[in-house]
């Protein structure tokens, strides 16, 4: 018998982010159940973007904390056509890398942990006197930014995309919870935006999670968000990887 066999589980990532996690909990046997609470919007401008790739070669290092920020990255960047030399690029986690590398760049930097803590220390002896442009999300936390500014680097911060919450998964929510047998038996979160929106969302809704439901974190951050906000997470993944999330489910239900 799979170890995920006949298991709900529900994925709160973005619908193109949440196919390589439900596939890999399906060949487990689990039955996926997908209500995105983000969703990719642009920023309020590229404008800072903008201005950054057309002098892309005065920069020793390119940052990337997320998969969104490269495509976002790769999306603008074909709008500016340059024969301008990349710089070295440092990314958070492995996810991001292939990222880059499916646009045809190398990873010259991944940190051994995959946060933004482990990230900024591995950069940190790269950081006096040179200049960094990191691209991320309009929201993201300033843990790489504070640490690399008071290594000091001359930082440039490029918003290349926002997160939402999409209003339309109130009404999928409320189905789904609407009858209690038929709710998720585990639910994963790979963010703290998704922990934080989730439960947005289930308060616009009139829902509260069960003490029943496994809370599934992808990593530290992820769990603290969930404990802020009030709920212990019943699993963490031994590193912030979609296979180790998807391990650690595995292994909690088979015992």
């Amino acid at each position: 018998m799979l170890p995920l066999q006949n298991r709900r589980i529900l994925i709160t990532r973005t619908r193109k982010q949440a196919s390589d996690l439900a596939a890999q909990l399906e060949a487990l046997g689990a039955a996926t159940i997908l209500i995105p609470t983000i969703e990719i919007i642009p920023p309020q401008t590229y404008a800072s973007l903008d201005e950054a790739l057309t002098r892309l070669d005065t920069f020793d290092w390119l940052l990337f904390t997320s998969a969104n920020a490269v495509e976002a990255f790769a999306q603008r960047r074909s709008l500016h056509p340059s024969n301008a030399r990349t710089p070295k690029i440092a990314v958070v986690g492995p996810a991001t890398a292939r990222a880059v590398e499916a646009v045809g760049l190398p990873v010259a930097l991944l940190p051994p942990r995959y946060l933004a803590e482990s990230l900024a220390e591995s950069l940190a002896p790269h950081a006096p006197g040179s200049r960094m442009l990191l691209i991320r999300a309009e929201d993201a936390r300033d843990v790489l930014p504070t640490t690399l500014t008071q290594a000091g680097t001359d930082l440039t911060i490029a918003p290349a995309y926002s997160n939402r919450i999409p209003s339309g998964s109130i009404s999928a929510l409320q189905t789904l919870f609407a009858n209690s047998t038929a709710g998720p038996d585990a639910i994963t979160f790979t963010s703290a935006s998704t922990a934080r929106n989730l439960i947005a969302l289930l308060d616009a809704a009139d829902l509260t999670l069960s003490e029943g439901i496994t809370l599934a974190s992808i990593g530290p951050i992820t769990s603290e968000a969930l404990r802020e906000l009030g709920h212990q997470p019943t699993i963490e993944a031994p590193e912030p990887t979609i296979p180790a999330l998807v391990a650690a489910l595995a292994d909690h239900f088979t015992r």
